[in-house]
């Protein structure tokens, strides 16, 4: 049974923390009681010229005040997403959650963990390394300005990767899992294509249980469009192709259940 609801949400507050990157909390009447982490919301906008909702993965949940969090990338002038940057304290927005299915707990709990973020693939392990019980490695990749650092501080033993080197390991999340010698039991990762191929590449060679959310462009957000899928090396029940709708069977799959 489907937990998801459409609500007007309140937003809470809203800052930038990086270049084109915009943290919101948004106060929710039950959304956040259902969500978990790996899972995402798609947000409205009021410009009627844009009927599609935007999916953006929940970074933060708080069940005791009702409220979430998305940390996202503004990709341009006139975007949806460069209107939710506008949106300011008091101001409403509506969406629609949770949707997806989230990281699976169990697997990783008691064990040593490496849990893997890149880009705005970052945001999404916030809550994860909340809420896993487990030793927690947390690598996170970025281009070169960092954000969310404190918040997994706080949560785990903190890796940095930069293409630019000015922060951590020069270079990507794998050049840090090297350089650091990180040997995990589990992966979690979220990131663009090429990381998940690494990471899945990496976990499939040493042999690591590994998940990994994918990010692909949606457009239903609910699994009726087909717009959002990724090549499987099983046959879909719902399509009969070797396909799996990102939005509706993941975005979180096991990293053999997927061609990235």
């Amino acid at each position: 049974m489907s937990c998801k609801r459409k609500e007007k949400a309140a937003v809470v507050s809203q800052e930038q923390i990086a270049e084109n990157i915009y943290s919101m909390w948004i106060q929710t009447e039950e959304i956040s009681d259902f969500a978990v982490p790996g899972q995402f919301i798609s947000m409205y906008t009021e410009d009627q010229s844009k009927l599609l909702p935007r999916p953006i993965s929940l970074c933060e949940i708080d069940r005791e005040k009702k409220r979430l969090r998305v940390v996202y990338r503004v990709t341009g002038k006139g975007t949806g997403t460069e209107q939710f940057s506008r949106l300011r304290p008091g101001e409403s927005i509506q969406i629609l959650g949770p949707l997806g299915n989230g990281f699976p707990m169990e697997p990783g709990t008691g064990k040593k963990v490496c849990l893997i973020g890149g880009g705005i693939g970052v945001p999404p392990m916030l809550e994860l390394s909340k809420q896993l019980h487990a030793e927690k490695q947390l690598v996170m990749g970025y281009r070169d300005e960092l954000f969310l650092t404190e918040e997994f501080e706080k949560n785990g033993t903190l890796y940095i990767a930069t293409e630019d080197g000015s922060a951590g390991t020069p270079g990507n999340v794998m050049d840090a899992i090297a350089q650091k010698g990180l040997s995990p039991e589990v992966i979690y990762a979220c990131g663009p294509a090429p990381m998940l191929r690494a990471v899945k590449s990496y976990a499939e060679e040493k042999h690591i249980l590994c998940y990994v959310s994918m990010e692909e462009r949606m457009a239903c957000g609910v699994g009726a469009c087909l717009a959002c899928v990724c090549r499987t090396p099983e046959i879909d029940a719902h399509s009969q192709v070797h396909n799996k709708r990102v939005c509706k069977d993941g975005p979180v799959f096991l990293s053999t259940e997927v061609e990235i």
